[in-house]
């Protein structure tokens, strides 16, 4: 078979449903009331999306781009979880009245509760509400945003968690039945874990909520040797969460995105130049470091290489190269190789664990969105085609002859 024009991403279907399947196995085991939310966010390629619906699993949504994809997707309201700081009022107000999951993060969503509540005063509301906690000071070292704080929903630490929660209880047609406590770790450890639902039974306690969700968020690993998995989280949640809640009672809400969907995703790009500057050596590929690292802050890359010829012990071994995308940023310098066999044109470069963030991430910079391919017993399927110049005009408010 012709190999295919690179670059482009490969979802291995087989490695995702396996994902997928330790992660109920997982929840079953240790909280037998459980619901997936799937991080729109992290990648809401049609076909993905489709394959987690199909699976089970509700849409978490952050915007009211994501929850008009939700709905265009074939999810109904009921089906939604809507977290985040840009919800809309409109798509706020419908999820709430189908009865979806809907967490507060701010003062403003509690005004548009309000106000629908007083607008539909024989409907009953029930809602989440986001909490901001410093989990920094319970695992030092372990999070994102570090002594800092995060700047998500109400910190419970200034008091302001308890007044939102005096607010709410004035609303007499709205019932606060869950808890979200999503929270950014560098580590991903279990001990993340551990202090949020730690958090969660403290919260909970101390100002006598009967919850009918904990909702832990995102944020765990998966995929990443000597790291932990799903099997690893959940027994020690559940130990925690049992010191106040029941799984006959409260129902465990998880929102994966990278833990689910990297280890399933490849982005495989082809050498097309080599060039030797001032006693460097540059390796020009069709992939680009803002395919795999839009953010630029990964120091290092998954990869395997298969080169175009096999007879590869007769190439002189170099003692750098500096393999770089195609853009014309000088920046786009995806990484360092170091005393390997000198690369050639038509030598592919296969990037690993590639599936989270980087397809929702893409820019339409110089080349526009790579194709996707789906990968089920070894058999590749296009999911999305290369975008065209059509597809990148479509929507504009111009005429050719103009």
């Amino acid at each position: 078979m012709e190999a295919l024009q690179t670059p482009y991403f490969v979802i291995d279907e087989d490695i995702l449903s396996g994902y997928y399947q330790m992660l109920t196995d997982s929840l079953k085991r240790s909280w037998d009331n459980y619901l997936i939310g799937y991080s729109f966010k992290t990648n809401s390629l049609p076909w993905l999306v489709s394959f987690m619906k199909k699976n089970g699993a509700f849409a978490e949504v952050v915007s009211e781009d994501e929850y008009l994809l939700a709905r265009y997707l074939g999810y109904d309201n009921s089906e939604i979880i809507y977290n985040g700081p840009y919800k809309s009022k409109t798509s706020f107000c419908s999820v709430l009245l189908s009865g979806g999951y809907v967490n507060l993060d701010s003062r403003m969503e509690i005004e548009w509760l309000a106000d629908l509540a007083a607008e539909h005063p024989t409907q009953t509301f029930s809602v989440g509400i986001r909490a901001n906690f410093d989990l920094e000071k319970m695992c030092p070292g372990e999070t994102t945003m570090g002594e800092v704080s995060g700047r998500f929903g109400f910190c419970y630490e200034t008091g302001k968690f308890a007044e939102a929660l005096r607010t709410l209880k004035q609303l007499s047609n709205v019932s606060v039945v869950g808890l979200h406590l999503h929270s950014s770790s560098k580590s991903r450890s279990v001990g993340i874990f551990r202090s949020i639902a730690q958090m969660a039974c403290r919260i909970a306690e101390e100002y006598q909520l009967t919850l009918s969700y904990v909702d832990l968020g995102g944020g765990y690993c998966g995929g990443m040797e000597g790291r932990p998995e799903y099997p690893d989280y959940f027994p020690v949640v559940a130990e925690e969460l049992s010191h106040y809640f029941s799984p006959a009672k409260t129902r465990l809400i998880v929102e994966p995105g990278i833990s689910l969907i990297s280890k399933c995703t490849t982005f495989v790009t082809s050498v097309f130049d080599t060039r030797d500057i001032k006693g460097s050596r540059y390796v020009m590929t069709d992939g680009s470091r803002f395919n795999i690292d839009a953010t630029m802050i990964k120091t290092d890359h998954l990869f395997h290489v298969e080169y175009a010829a096999h007879d590869i012990t007769k190439r002189p071994v170099r003692e750098q190269q500096i393999i770089s995308g195609y853009t014309c940023m000088e920046c786009d310098r995806i990484f360092l190789s170091k005393y390997q066999p000198e690369y050639i044109p038509g030598d592919r470069i296969i990037y690993e664990n590639v599936g989270g963030y980087t397809m929702s991430l893409n820019p339409l910079f110089i080349q526009y969105f790579p194709p996707v391919y789906r990968k089920k017993d070894g058999e590749l399927t296009q999911v999305r085609r290369k975008w065209t110049p059509e597809d990148y005009v479509r929507g504009s408010l111009f005429h050719v002859n103009d």
